[in-house]
């Protein structure tokens, strides 16, 4: 790790005085469980670490008529055991529950799970966000069997984030603020597919900190299932989101997204429109978990994540029925 400045504002505009307009300048420390790794194999060098955990207005998780408002600095644990959170938002509360670890889940916090680097081995030793080595794709043509199967490159790591696909499936919105104002992002639109190097894999500015997250008011069943080699301190191979609108006992609407499996959170509208109008049976179910899958492209060590996704789709809608609206 190299040497770097350390800054802990008290305050957002405090904060945003010690960060930069570029990448690489500053970098913001909240839970620390990505950055400081981050740091430690030299894939970020900041001159200056803003820490931001003494800055309250970030803190907590509340409940209006809009919604829920829940605060950047809210830990994995707290989202877990939130009673609003498995009410209102049951597949977010499902995501933050399924952190196998106690560690994580008590340091890391919400607005570090969005914005944390992936964990693609390539990028991770050195080789880049793409994973190029003298113009080729390493991935492709290398280890990759934990990597994307959806996409068509160049980038194919997956969206490290637990909590993405819940957030966008229950149509979540992302507030970023810098010195020049706030501003709201969808989450289906925080994540985004780097074509270079020189982006990222999030919609965040270098000179903005994610605030807080907004959910909508929304009469909706909801649940994710991940699927995972074994418990404990392991990231998911695949996960499915979903967020259903009933209609009696037939779905009127369906939100149904991927985790884990693209470069971005996966959000299968074909899956969405195969349950639509129909009762959520287990033939119902594994038939949008077949269509979620239908377009994936495996690469040549990971055709195995396609039947592990469509049975993340299967379960989670089963789930999801199972919850009283």
């Amino acid at each position: 790790m190299e040497n770097f400045a350390y800054a802990s504002p008290a305050s957002l505009q405090e904060a945003f005085g010690q960060l930069s307009t570029k990448w690489g300048e500053a970098d913001i420390l909240a839970g620390g469980t990505d950055l400081i790794s981050c740091m430690k194999d030299h894939l970020h060098t900041p001159k200056r670490v803003v820490n931001i955990k003494g800055i309250k207005e970030l803190e907590g998780i509340s409940k209006t008529d809009a919604g829920l408002r829940i605060g950047a600095l809210v830990t994995m644990d707290e989202l877990a055991k939130n009673a609003d959170v498995k009410s209102m938002a049951k597949a977010l509360s499902d995501a933050a529950a399924g952190i196998p670890s106690p560690q994580i889940r008590h340091m890391g916090t919400v607005g570090g799970d969005l914005c944390q680097r992936p964990r693609c081995w390539y990028y991770r030793q050195g080789f880049g966000l793409l994973g190029m080595k003298d113009g080729q794709s390493l991935v492709r043509m290398g280890e990759n069997r934990y990597h994307s199967i959806f996409g068509e490159g160049p980038a194919y790591f997956v969206s490290a984030s637990s909590l993405g696909p819940a957030l966008i499936a229950l149509n979540a919105k992302i507030k970023l603020q810098s010195a020049k104002g706030p501003r709201e992002v969808a989450a289906a639109q925080f994540f985004v597919v780097p074509q270079n190097e020189t982006t990222r894999e999030i919609a965040l500015h270098p000179d903005e900190i994610l605030t807080e997250i907004t959910i909508p008011a929304a009469t909706v069943k909801s649940a994710t299932y991940e699927v995972r080699q074994k418990e404990a301190l392991d990231w998911p191979l695949a996960v499915a989101s979903v967020a259903l609108t009933m209609r009696g006992n037939a779905v009127a609407s369906a939100k149904v997204v991927l985790g884990h499996v693209a470069p971005k959170p996966w959000d299968s509208a074909d899956a969405a429109k195969a349950i639509a109008g129909k009762a959520i049976t287990a033939d119902n179910a594994e038939a949008a978990g077949k269509a979620a899958v239908a377009n994936a492209k495996p690469l040549s060590q990971n055709a195995y994540k396609v039947t592990l996704a469509r049975v993340a789709v299967k379960r989670a809608l089963l789930d999801a029925a199972k919850q009283k609206a």
